[in-house]
């Protein structure tokens, strides 16, 4: 039988209250356990002495006869001195996953685009900026042509 020490939720709703509890590790979270070696309470502030409650000797036994604690509870019984935990490390915890890299790439994709259409415009405005000053004298001739016609008519 493989035994863990593991956290049983008790409380109302929005009102959690659990026990460390030694059990089987096939039962449910809440089912039948073979002793209760603690409490803790996530409702207290961080600093409250009654937020984790543990019954050091019996942590011990259990486990010295091979109980494996859920990583939550290890964490208790390290703050306890129950049992050293060797801190956990994970280099890419702040990396994003493999779909927000890509949509970041598509956002950067898109701002570059925008900037090159920008720039475009503005050159085509510089152009017809510079392209109206020639082109008056044209349009000139036209209308010109048109008073004759008129004149004529």
């Amino acid at each position: 039988m493989a035994t863990s020490i593991r956290l049983s939720r008790g409380g109302s709703k929005k009102r959690p209250y659990y026990k460390i509890v030694v059990t089987d590790s096939r039962s449910p979270r809440d089912g039948k356990f073979i002793e209760r070696i603690g409490s803790y309470n996530p409702i207290l502030p961080k600093g409250d002495e009654k937020r984790v409650i543990i019954d050091a000797e019996r942590a011990k036994h259990w486990l010295s006869v091979g109980a494996q604690p859920t990583d939550r509870v290890a964490r208790f019984f390290d703050a306890a001195g129950v049992k050293e935990r060797a801190a956990t490390n994970n280099p890419n915890k702040g990396e994003p996953g493999k779909k927000a890299k890509d949509r970041a790439e598509d956002r950067a994709q898109k701002l570059v685009d925008a900037e090159e259409a920008r720039k475009a415009a503005e050159e085509a405005a510089k152009e017809a900026a510079n392209a109206p000053a020639e082109e008056p004298a044209a349009e000139e001739a036209p209308a010109a042509e048109a008073t004759e016609e008129q004149a004529e008519g």
